[in-house]
């Protein structure tokens, strides 16, 4: 039926009966597979660049089998899975070619390094207790195609670790910050660079963090123009909104 439909779109265009544009268009809003249990958007890479990432978390094993199966004969490489359980990645291991990192708990099938952007994503932690919702960010925005530098553990409460590498920090396009406690990485590194800072407040703090609230605020607060920020321990929306100002400046 999806194929009837592209096939249709194609024939109108080259019968002159629309542009080529609106062909565009049309495909951009062209029909999803109905699997029964998720509704899988094989035209997701067509309106925003990426297909579609299936986030892991409250899925069955055998869910996630049926999407990947899917959006793996649509396309075959680099489909990325967040929040995925280690039980759940032993079992797509024994199906699938897949990538596993533990820590982060991405997984990412058909995995294949590939550089589609010309600048950097710096990806830089507060502490280490913050390395998960790091790694989530830092192999999200590289599936997505870009470079990506780790700097972690270069918190406010020893400043020169973070001086130390103002080089890599000032030539990035854009640089992720994670912190939790107090979240003033964030701001600490907005006030440094010329590029845009994406915050991501982490769940890691003493019971007055109240769990990535105080980051939170903190973060929403900063006094440094040019920093933007997503939702508690969101390590994937970071990497995937940075790659998106990474690659404005067009593809290699």
């Amino acid at each position: 039926m999806e194929n009837e439909h592209i096939m249709q779109i194609l024939s109108d265009i080259a019968s002159g009966t629309i542009t080529a544009d609106e062909g565009y268009a049309r495909l951009k809003l062209a029909p999803f597979e109905d699997l029964g249990y998720a509704k899988v958007d094989h035209h997701r890479a067509v309106r925003q660049g990426a297909p579609e990432v299936i986030y892991g978390a409250s899925k069955t094993k055998e869910q996630m089998e049926g999407i990947l199966t899917n959006l793996l004969a649509h396309c075959p490489e680099n489909i990325l899975i967040t929040r995925l359980a280690p039980e759940a990645a032993a079992y797509l291991g024994e199906r699938f070619d897949l990538f596993y990192d533990e820590l982060s708990r991405i997984g990412i099938a058909n995995r294949r390094e590939r550089i589609t952007a010309r600048g950097t994503i710096v990806v830089a932690t507060g502490g280490t207790s913050d390395l998960p919702v790091a790694e989530e960010a830092a192999l999200t925005a590289e599936v997505l195609g870009n470079r990506v530098i780790r700097l972690y553990d270069v918190g406010v409460a020893g400043l020169h670790r973070l001086l130390s590498n103002l080089d890599a920090l000032t030539d990035a396009n854009v640089i992720v910050a994670v912190a939790g406690m107090e979240g003033a990485l964030a701001s600490v590194i907005g006030g440094l660079v010329d590029c845009p800072v994406i915050g991501v407040p982490t769940s890691v703090g003493y019971g007055a963090s109240f769990h990535g609230v105080s980051a939170l605020l903190s973060m929403l607060n900063s006094c440094a123009s040019g920093v933007s920020v997503v939702n508690i321990d969101n390590g994937f929306g970071a990497g995937y909104l940075a790659s998106m100002i990474n690659h404005i400046g067009g593809h290699i």
